[in-house]
């Protein structure tokens, strides 16, 4: 039930969000950081999300990116992102989405990722395995490293923050078929799970940012952790890596060998 209710609120927000390309009229920065921004659509798109979810669940607890923490003592909480690829959106870059987790008694039981311009819905229930427009995903088969396809993004701060992930861009880039950036860390998690690509990191996220995807890859069989290789990842800092267990403990490696490099040259 949750999951139904899920994916009609990702649906009716991803249309809302399809139909206001290009007619964005305000937009702000949040916390002070240029590059984190936020407009009238991302605030319609949640309360688009919110109103439905109260339709059905009125007692629910709701972690939403704009609204914050509502009613945080019941069993059952909805984590939301309504608009997750912000800066590509109000570039008209045809990469973003509405993401939705829902967490009960602290454990992400289901995920709903949906791409309107793909018409794409990624989902996927604890258990059950992860599904794209109802076909069963499963993660990618390469065994190595140098046959791979990673994918990443960048803290907001990165101009000023010395943990500015470009150390370990810098290291995969020169190890695999590539490194993509493709600014949303929702989708990126989820073509990992599609087993379009091999991995994905970041760091500096946040947990509606990764809640619903992170359990997609989770049930396509991947291995979530956080950059520590910690199971929970959702725990503040949050950071995340999914990757086929193969790989995993490649690129985990990795991450730490090119930390350990660039703390070496700062000291």
């Amino acid at each position: 039930m949750v999951l139904d209710v899920a994916v009609e609120a990702a649906r009716e927000a991803g249309i809302y969000l399809k139909s206001s390309v290009g007619k964005v009229k305000h937009v702000e920065t949040k916390q002070g950081e240029v590059r984190n921004m936020v407009s009238e659509i991302d605030r319609g798109s949640e309360q688009i999300i919110i109103n439905r979810i109260r339709r059905h669940f009125p007692s629910h607890a709701i972690l939403a990116e704009e609204s914050g923490a509502l009613d945080t003592s019941a069993e059952y909480r909805w984590v939301i992102d309504p608009l997750d690829g912000t800066t590509n959106f109000l570039h008209s870059v045809p990469i973003y989405s509405v993401t939705i987790g829902v967490e009960r008694k602290g454990e992400i039981v289901a995920g709903v990722v949906y791409d309107p311009n793909l018409d794409e819905l990624f989902t996927a229930e604890k258990g059950s395995g992860a599904y794209l427009n109802g076909e069963r995903m499963a993660v990618s088969q390469t065994p190595e490293l140098i046959h791979s396809l990673l994918v990443t993004g960048f803290p907001y701060d990165a101009w000023t923050a010395s943990d500015n992930n470009l150390d370990h861009f810098n290291y995969f880039s020169r190890r695999t078929q590539g490194v993509r950036r493709l600014g949303a860390a929702a989708l990126d998690l989820c073509y990992v799970a599609a087993g379009r690509l091999e991995g994905f990191w970041e760091l500096s996220l946040n947990a509606w940012d990764v809640a619903a995807g992170g359990l997609i890859a989770e049930q396509a069989g991947a291995t979530v952790t956080s950059l520590s290789g910690e199971a929970v990842y959702l725990r503040p800092p949050v950071s995340i890596l999914a990757a086929p267990p193969a790989l995993h403990p490649l690129i985990l490696a990795g991450l730490r060998e090119s930390a350990g490099a660039a703390s070496s040259k700062k000291s």
